[in-house]
């Protein structure tokens, strides 16, 4: 078997995209897991930007399957709006598929969105209010309308007629005027049927490519910390991006997993509200801001940034059982004469062994610090570790050995090409190609 998981090692937004993308060169299939149109991924190639909200990366090779797992809730709009623009831009894409059993995101998702967040006051989470949450309730109510019964008519119906009788009485507790069901439902009827021959039953089509030896690689959406089990709860997403939701969202097994690669940043972002030990409110947050144009592909928001957070990063990658790392973004930091880097949590004037466990306690642990040298230059013509100034190379094996796992790939820029693979072995197994 040749498998791989791709996740976000932090908080999201590492440029997981761009991997899974440069990575799918030589995959068969590409699945991903978890999430909907609340994340984004960019890739860049041949001159032209492609930005992702629900269409795995691996879209863009033409021998690759793409596929939307089980485990994502899917706004159908959104999802031929993304088709439409990607084809505009590379009309040969490659097989899509749509799991029946992936849950379907509709307008009154997307207002219950908006509404809680803004009964929240205060206690806001920072929600992209596309209704991913909503739609992730429903699935958990077991009142949720999945891909499959969206595509059959008569079911389809029957199901929106009971789930809106539902959600026009809860709008009306809101205050807001109910949701006609004639015109939603011609709406998306129309939806239904441009997406129902990409709608199938694709646990199967995984677990044979598997067990076949294709090479299979598994795509994440948000970071580990923003996990709704193992996250920094309340301030979180509302399904499982670490690599155990690579089993809950496709139809594997966990002994079906080869490989796991963590994206990570050379620094530390986070979107939204929640707590950011290694926050940077300073020119020089501004600057890394600015020079990794760290604003979030769905929203526009400007991403928070920080120094690289090892105390973190290291729990995430025995978390997810990481086999390497992938740093991304190295360039950004190019022209700082020295970096901050946290190799310790201080929690009431007592050293922590382990991750704080509540926002309370992330809100007082103080980070510890250790300096490193920086580097200056263009990093993007690097294609070899060699090419690299040593200061880089020292950051490097500084963060492997304060993780304890090996750096297989580096991100030296935004395009495809700018990619350097530190440890062939670490990518894939013997797999079909």
């Amino acid at each position: 078997m040749a498998t791989l998981v791709i996740i976000g090692a932090q908080w999201g937004d590492e440029a997981k995209g761009k991997m899974v993308d440069v990575l799918a060169d030589s995959a068969d299939v590409v699945v991903r897991y978890s999430g909907g149109n609340n994340a984004g991924h960019t890739v860049i190639t041949g001159g032209k930007t492609f930005k992702f909200q629900l269409l795995p990366a691996g879209i863009l090779h033409k021998d690759c399957i793409s596929i939307l797992g089980g485990g994502m809730a899917v706004c159908p709009k959104s999802l031929l709006d993304e088709i439409a623009a990607t084809r505009a831009q590379q009309p040969e894409l490659g097989q899509l598929m749509v799991s029946a059993s992936a849950h379907v995101v509709f307008p009154y998702h997307r207002l219950l969105d908006r509404l809680e967040e803004e009964a929240r006051g205060e206690n806001k989470i920072g929600t992209t209010t596309r209704g991913i949450g909503p739609a992730y309730t429903d699935k958990v109510q077991r009142i949720g309308i999945r891909m499959g019964e969206f595509v059959e008519p008569e079911v389809f119906r029957k199901r929106l007629g009971e789930v809106l009788a539902v959600k026009n009485r809860l709008l009306s507790m809101f205050g807001e005027n109910a949701i006609d069901f004639d015109s939603l439902y011609s709406e998306y009827s129309g939806y239904a049927a441009a997406l129902r021959p990409l709608v199938r039953e694709t646990d199967s089509v995984v677990q044979n490519a598997v067990y076949d030896g294709w090479k299979v690689m598994f795509e994440g959406a948000q970071g580990s910390f923003l996990d709704l089990d193992s996250g920094t709860y309340p301030y979180v997403t509302s399904s499982h991006p670490t690599a155990g939701g690579a089993c809950i969202g496709t139809g594997i097994g966990p002994r079906s997993i080869d490989g796991v690669l963590g994206v990570c940043k050379a620094y530390t972002t986070r979107v939204g509200e929640g707590p950011f030990p290694t926050e940077l409110l300073d020119e020089t947050g501004q600057l890394i801001r600015d020079q990794g144009q760290e604003y979030g592909t769905v929203t526009g928001r400007s991403r928070r940034c920080g120094w690289l957070d090892l105390v973190a990063l290291r729990y995430s990658a025995r978390l997810n059982s990481l086999s390497g790392l992938i740093v991304a973004k190295l360039d950004v930091l190019s022209g700082l004469p020295e970096l901050r880097v946290c190799t310790g949590y201080m929690l009431d004037g007592k050293v922590m062994d382990g991750l704080p466990t509540s926002v309370s306690e992330w809100n007082r642990v103080e980070p510890q610090y250790e300096t490193v040298a920086g580097w200056s230059g263009d990093l993007t013509t690097a294609r070899s570790l060699s090419d690299l100034p040593s200061s880089v190379r020292d950051y490097l094996d500084f963060i492997a050995a304060h993780v304890g796992i090996p750096v297989a790939i580096v991100s030296v820029g935004p395009d495809r090409d700018e990619t350097v693979v530190v440890r062939e072995d670490l990518v894939w197994g013997n797999g079909k190609n």
